[in-house]
C-alpha cells in the first residue's frame, strides 16, 4: 500500500505540478474530435453505401456503383485500422504530395473506415423496415432516393441507434492508435507521463479510467435517445 502511495503521488506530482494535465486534456479533445468526426463522416459514407446497395440493380449504373462500394468495404473491413493509418499518412498521401496533419488525417481514416462498417449496420437497418414503406413512398409518386431519405432511412435509424452508440464506443477506443503517426491522444499523454517518471502503473490506470468513464457516458446518452425515441413512437 505504501508503494502505491508513493506511486500515486509522483504521478500526482507529474500530472499537476509539472503540469502533464496539459497533454491530457489535448490528448482529451483530439480523442474526442477524431471519435466524433469520424462517426459523422462515416454515417455519411454508411448511408450513402447502404443505399446503394440495397438500389434495384436493374441498369448497368447501380451495379457498377455496388461493385465499387463491394470493394470499398472489403478493403477498409479487411485491414487493420492501424495499417490503414499508417498507409494513408505514410504512403499514399506523400505520393500525392497531400500535406495534413495527423490529426486530420486521424480523422479522415476514421471516418472511411467506420463508412464501411456503418454501411453494412445501416444496410441492415434498412432492410429491417417493413418493405410496404418503400412501396408506399413509390405510390405517392416519390423517387426512389427521396423515398429513401424521407421514410425509410428514418425509420432504419431508430432500429440501428444501439449498434450505432457500440460503433461509437469503438472509435473511441481505437484512437489509442493515432499515435502512431505523431497524434496527442490519451494514450500517447499518459505513456510520456510514464517515460518521465519511468512509473506506468498509475498513468496506465488513470487512462483506463478515463476510457471508461467515456464508455459509460456514451452507454447513458443512447440509452436517453432510446427512451426519447419510444415516446416519440407512442406519442405518435
Amino acid at each position: 500500500m505504501g508503494n502505491f502511495g508513493l506511486r500515486l503521488e509522483t504521478f500526482w506530482h507529474e500530472f499537476y505540478t509539472n503540469g502533464a494535465y496539459n497533454n491530457v486534456l489535448e490528448g482529451l479533445q483530439n480523442t474526442l474530435i477524431i471519435a466524433v468526426m469520424g462517426l459523422v463522416i462515416g454515417s455519411v459514407i454508411g448511408t450513402l453505401i447502404a443505399a446503394v446497395r440495397v438500389m434495384p440493380k436493374y441498369r448497368i449504373f447501380p451495379r457498377i456503383l455496388d461493385f465499387i462500394c463491394s470493394i470499398y468495404v472489403s478493403f477498409f473491413r479487411g485491414t487493420p485500422m492501424v495499417v490503414q493509418l499508417l498507409v494513408f499518412y505514410y504512403v499514399l498521401f506523400p505520393l500525392m504530395g497531400i500535406k495534413m496533419s495527423s490529426v486530420m488525417v486521424s480523422i479522415m481514416v476514421f471516418g472511411l473506415n467506420s463508412g464501411a462498417y456503418i454501411s453494412e449496420i445501416m444496410r441492415g437497418g434498412i432492410l429491417s423496415v417493413d418493405p410496404g414503406q418503400m412501396e408506399g413512398g413509390r405510390a405517392m409518386g416519390l423517387s426512389f432516393s427521396a423515398t429513401m431519405i424521407k421514410i425509410v432511412i428514418p425509420q432504419a435509424v431508430k432500429n440501428i441507434l444501439p449498434t450505432m452508440g457500440n460503433e461509437f464506443i469503438t472509435l473511441i477506443k481505437e484512437t489509442s492508435i493515432v499515435s502512431f503517426v505523431g497524434a496527442s491522444d490519451l494514450y500517447k499523454a499518459f505513456n510520456l507521463m510514464g517515460s518521465n517518471t519511468y512509473e506506468f502503473m498509475v498513468p496506465y490506470l488513470a487512462m483506463a479510467i478515463i476510457y471508461i468513464i467515456l464508455v459509460l457516458l456514451i452507454t447513458l446518452l443512447i440509452k436517453v435517445m432510446e427512451r426519447r425515441l419510444r415516446k416519440s413512437d407512442k406519442s405518435m
